[in-house]
C-alpha cells in the first residue's frame, strides 16, 4: 500500500496546455468535444498524446484569441502566420508547421480579373489578421481605392460575399479551396503573400512547448508514413476521376489564355506605371527647383510632427541636410518654450484643421536673433482626412525692425530713451478710464531742471545733453516699476505715480516722499566729461483721485504746482492743493517732531489698573504719551499712525517694554505690588521684526524681573498674516514665560480653530460692546459668548472701558470677573526712573 502511494505521489501531473480554437477549416476547427481539430488541431492532439499533455480548448474568434494569446490567458495559438510585428510580442518556433497563401474570393457576379479591378469594390477582411494589413499596404501602394470591410471570420466574410454585401474576401487558400464550392463563390487571379504558418506563444512564455512542437514537426515533415502526412492526406485529399471531362480541358486552356493575357496586361502596366513614375519624378523635381528658390521656410510635417519635407532655406536654418531633418521633431531645433508654443499651433491643424498665422522667433543663447510670419495648413487626403500640414514662414525681421524705429521715434525721447509727452498722454489717459472703473490714488509730478540754460552757456550743449541723460538714469532710480518716467521736452521731465493709497491724505504723503527722494538724488554732484558740477530741480505734483476728467487739467495743475516751487526758491516741492499741501507739511513736521521725541525723551508711560471681582488691584496696563514742549501733553491717537509710517514705532516699543521692565523692578520687594503684571501693547511692525523674541529675551535677561509678570497685547489682526510664523513667535515667547493676551476681542476675524492653536493667557473684551451692553442686548449676548469661550479654553478674560457701576454688574452676571476702565482708575503716571532712547 505504502509503495503504491509512493509511486502516484512521483507521477507528475499532466501539463494543461490552454488551446485558442476558432473556425478556420481545415486547418483548425473545434470538434464536437470542443477538442481542437483540423490539419493543425489534429497534429496538436497527436503532439500531446506523445507529450502527456492535456489540452484545454478556449473557443473564440480570431481576433479574440490574439488578444487572449498576449494577455496569457491561453498558452498556445494554432495557425499564426509569421509577421516581424507579431514576433515582437509573441513566439514562434523553427519549423514551420504550414506553407500557404492568400487569394480573394468573389461573387460570380462580380468582375474582378486584375488588382485594378478593386477600385471601389468592398472586401472583406478578417480583422486583425495578416490578409487584411497586407492588402491594405497593396491597395494603398498602387493608390487603389477599395473599402475594407472588417468581419471577425472567413466564414462570415464567405457569408457576406455569397450573399452580395461584399464584392470579395480575402482568405489563406486552405479555407478558400474547401469552402469555396459551398457559397457558390468563384477564386479570382488575385494571390498575394505567401505565408509560413505556426503555432505561437506569448514572448517569454511556455518554451517548452514550442521546442516539442519543433522537434515534432523536423520528424514527421521528413517521413511519408508520419501523423504528418497522414492528416495532410486525410483534410486535403480530393478524388480522383478516371476521364477528365471536356469542360475540364476547355477550363485548362481557358486558364492558359487568361495567363497569358494576364502577363501581357502586367507588362502594359508596368509600361504605364514606369510611364508615370518618370513624369511624377519630372513633377518633383521641378517642384523642388520651385520651392527651393523660394525666399522662405517651406516643410511638411506628418501627423506625429515629425518632419517629412523641407526646402533649402529650412536647411540652411537648422544648419544640417534634408536627410538629418526627415523624421525629427521640433524639440532638436528649438529651446523649449518656443517648442512648446510651435506643438499647440501644429496640434490646431492637424487635429481640427484650422489654418493658422503666427509670429515665431528663433533663438540663439537666449538672444533673438530672428522673426518669422508662420502660415500652417493641412493637407487632406482624397477622403478629406488630414494626413499633415503643410508650414511656410517668411523672415519679417527687417520689416520687425523697422516697425520697432518707427514706434521708437513716434513715442520715446531719442536722447534719454524715456517715453515722450504722446506716449505719456496716453498712459495718463488711460490712468483716468481706469480711475472712472475702480477707486484709486495717483499723482502726476512735473520735474523741470533749475538754471539748465547757464549750464548749456557755460559747459555746452554736449555736456547738457549729458547731463540731462544722467538725470533720466537718477529719475529712474527713484521711481517704481509700475510707475511712468517721461521727457516732456528740453530740460523738463515728467513722473506719473500709480497704485498709491486710496486714502487722499496718505496717497500725498506718498508722494511726497517719492517726491523728495527725486529732490536729494538730484542735489548730488555731477561729473560730466571729467567736469564737477551742481544742478537741482523744481517740482510741482498734482493728484489724481478721478475729480479730473482730462489730460490737459491735470498737466495745467501739475505745471501751476512747478511755477508756485520755482517762485519759492527751487530746489523744492510744491502740491497743486493748497490744502494738501499743508496736510503734508504737517505730516512731514510730525514725523519730524517724533524722531526729535524720541532722543529728547519726551515720552512718558501712564499706566491703567486691572482689578477682579472685587476691586483688588491685579496689574496695569502700560500706555504711553507725549509731552510735547508745544503742544503739551499729545494723546496716542494723534502719533501712534505716525509714528508707525515713518518707523519711530520700533525703538518706541522697544522704549516702553524697557520702562514696564523697570517699574516692575520696583515693585519687586516684599508686598503685594510683587504681584502685580503689566501689559504692552505690541504694535504689528514690532511684532513682524524678525529678532522680535530676541529683543523681549534681552529686555528681561537685563532687567533680570520675572517674565510671568510681563504681558504682551496682541491685537486679532496680528493673526491674519503668515499664521505659522505667528504661532511660532507666540509659543517662543510663551516659552520665556511671558504671558499673551488678545485685545479688543471679537473685532477680527479670530476662529476657534485659530484660537485653540494660540498660546494665549487672556481674552481682552474690546471696551465697544462694554459701552453699549446696557442698551444693546446683541452686545450683552456677544460678552456672554466671548466668557463662554475664554472658559472653555481656560482663558483669562478681561473687559476693558467699564466706567459706570451698572456695567460692572452686568459684566459679573455674565461671568466676567476681571474689568479695567475709568470706573476704577484713569490712566496715570508712576514714579519711574528715565531710560534712554
Amino acid at each position: 500500500m505504502l509503495l503504491a502511494q509512493a509511486a502516484w505521489a512521483a507521477d507528475p501531473a499532466p501539463r494543461v496546455v490552454r488551446v485558442g480554437v476558432y473556425a478556420n477549416a481545415p486547418k483548425i476547427v473545434a470538434a464536437e468535444n470542443d477538442q481542437p481539430s483540423g490539419i493543425l488541431g489534429d497534429l496538436l492532439v497527436a503532439m500531446a498524446q506523445q507529450e502527456g499533455w492535456q489540452l484545454e480548448p478556449v473557443l473564440c474568434e480570431w481576433h479574440t484569441c490574439l488578444d487572449a494569446l498576449k494577455s496569457r490567458r491561453i498558452d498556445l495559438l494554432p495557425d499564426v502566420a509569421f509577421t516581424s510585428e507579431r514576433a515582437q510580442v509573441l513566439g514562434f518556433h523553427d519549423t514551420p508547421a504550414l506553407l500557404g497563401w492568400s487569394q480573394l474570393y468573389k461573387h460570380k457576379g462580380v468582375p474582378i480579373t486584375s488588382l485594378l479591378d478593386l477600385k471601389g469594390k468592398r472586401i472583406a477582411v478578417v480583422k486583425g489578421s495578416v490578409q487584411a494589413s497586407f492588402l491594405k499596404s497593396l491597395l494603398e501602394s498602387f493608390a487603389i481605392a477599395a473599402d475594407l470591410v472588417t468581419v471577425d471570420s472567413f466564414e462570415r466574410g464567405f457569408e457576406q460575399a455569397a450573399a452580395g454585401q461584399v464584392d470579395a474576401v480575402a482568405a489563406n487558400r486552405f479555407f478558400g479551396d474547401l469552402r469555396i464550392n459551398d457559397y457558390q463563390l468563384e477564386a479570382t487571379t488575385i494571390v498575394f503573400q505567401p505565408t509560413q504558418v505556426f503555432y505561437a506563444t506569448t514572448k517569454g512564455q511556455n518554451a517548452d512547448l514550442l521546442q516539442a512542437i519543433d522537434r515534432h514537426l523536423r520528424d514527421w515533415q521528413a517521413r511519408a508514413d508520419s501523423p504528418y502526412a497522414n492528416i495532410m492526406q486525410r483534410w486535403m485529399h480530393h478524388d480522383a476521376r478516371t476521364a477528365v471531362p471536356a469542360y475540364v480541358t476547355w477550363l485548362v486552356g481557358a486558364l492558359v489564355l487568361l495567363l497569358g493575357l494576364t502577363l501581357l496586361l502586367t507588362h502594359w502596366l508596368r509600361r504605364q506605371v514606369a510611364q508615370k513614375t518618370a513624369a511624377i519624378q519630372a513633377t518633383e523635381e521641378r517642384l523642388r527647383t520651385m520651392l527651393d528658390g523660394v525666399d522662405a521656410a517651406i516643410y511638411i510635417k506628418d501627423t506625429n510632427l515629425l518632419y517629412q519635407y523641407a526646402n533649402k532655406t529650412v536647411c540652411k536654418l537648422f544648419g544640417r541636410e534634408l536627410s538629418a531633418i526627415v523624421g525629427c521633431a521640433d524639440s532638436e531645433f528649438f529651446d523649449p518654450p518656443a517648442t512648446q508654443r510651435i506643438r499647440a499651433d501644429d496640434l490646431r491643424v492637424i487635429q481640427h484643421g484650422e489654418r493658422v498665422e503666427s509670429e515665431e522667433v528663433s533663438r540663439a543663447d537666449g538672444k533673438v536673433e530672428r522673426s518669422y510670419l508662420t502660415v500652417k495648413l493641412p493637407l487632406r487626403n482624397e477622403h478629406g482626412q488630414i494626413y499633415a500640414l503643410c508650414g511656410i514662414s517668411t523672415d519679417i525681421t527687417k520689416r520687425k525692425q523697422a516697425e520697432e524705429t518707427i514706434y521708437q521715434l513716434a513715442f520715446y525721447d531719442p536722447l534719454t530713451g524715456l517715453p515722450n509727452r504722446r506716449l505719456l498722454q496716453d498712459r495718463v489717459q488711460q490712468l483716468l478710464a481706469g480711475m472712472s472703473r475702480k477707486a484709486q490714488c495717483a499723482a502726476l509730478m512735473f520735474v523741470d531742471v533749475d538754471n539748465f540754460k547757464d549750464i548749456n552757456d557755460t559747459l555746452g550743449h554736449a555736456v547738457g545733453d549729458l547731463m540731462l541723460r544722467e538725470m533720466a538714469r537718477r529719475l529712474g532710480e527713484c521711481v517704481r516699476t509700475q510707475d511712468t518716467l517721461a521727457r516732456q521736452g528740453g530740460d523738463e521731465f515728467v513722473v506719473m505715480l500709480v497704485d498709491l493709497d486710496t486714502r487722499a491724505e496718505e496717497a500725498a504723503r506718498q508722494a511726497q516722499h517719492i517726491g523728495q527722494k527725486i529732490l536729494n538724488r538730484m542735489n548730488e554732484p555731477y561729473l560730466l566729461e571729467g567736469q564737477a558740477c551742481q544742478g537741482s530741480i523744481s517740482m510741482g505734483v498734482a493728484m489724481l483721485d478721478g475729480a479730473l476728467t482730462t489730460c490737459d487739467e491735470i498737466f495745467k495743475q501739475a505745471d501751476l504746482a512747478m511755477y508756485q516751487a520755482k517762485a519759492g526758491g527751487r530746489n523744492t516741492l510744491r502740491f497743486f492743493n493748497p490744502q494738501m499741501q499743508a496736510q503734508v507739511i504737517a505730516r512731514t513736521s510730525l514725523e519730524a517732531d517724533l524722531r526729535w521725541a524720541l532722543k529728547s525723551q519726551e515720552f512718558l508711560l501712564y499706566y491703567q489698573p486691572q482689578v477682579d471681582a472685587d476691586g483688588r488691584t491685579l496689574g496695569f496696563e502700560a500706555l504711553v504719551r507725549w509731552q510735547h514742549p508745544m503742544r503739551g501733553l499729545v494723546s496716542p491717537g494723534e502719533f501712534i499712525a505716525a509714528a508707525e509710517t515713518c518707523g519711530v514705532i520700533l525703538p518706541l516699543g522697544h522704549w516702553i517694554m524697557q520702562t514696564a521692565c523697570q517699574q516692575l523692578l520696583l515693585w519687586a520687594n516684599p508686598g503685594p505690588q510683587s504681584n502685580w503684571r503689566i501689559a504692552v501693547n505690541v504694535s504689528a511692525q514690532q511684532f513682524r521684526q524678525p529678532d522680535f523674541v530676541a529683543q523681549v529675551e534681552g529686555v528681561l535677561r537685563q532687567s533680570g524681573v520675572n517674565p510671568a509678570l510681563l504681558e504682551l497685547e496682541l491685537t486679532e489682526s496680528q493673526l491674519v498674516d503668515d499664521v505659522p510664523g505667528v504661532i511660532g513667535k507666540m509659543r517662543a515667547l510663551r516659552a520665556l514665560g511671558v504671558r499673551l493676551s488678545l485685545d479688543d476681542f471679537g473685532t477680527g476675524y479670530s476662529s476657534l480653530a485659530l484660537l485653540k492653536r494660540l498660546p494665549l493667557s487672556q481674552l481682552k473684551i474690546d471696551q465697544g460692546f462694554v459701552h453699549d451692553m446696557l442698551d444693546n442686548p446683541q452686545d450683552a449676548s456677544i460678552i456672554r459668548a466671548i466668557v463662554t469661550m475664554g472658559e472653555s479654553l481656560h482663558l483669562e478674560v478681561i473687559a476693558e472701558g467699564v466706567e459706570l457701576p451698572t456695567q460692572r454688574d452686568a459684566l459679573l452676571g455674565l461671568g466676567c470677573k476681571m474689568f479695567q476702565g475709568y470706573l476704577f482708575g484713569r490712566p496715570a503716571p508712576l514714579p519711574v526712573p528715565p531710560l534712554s532712547a
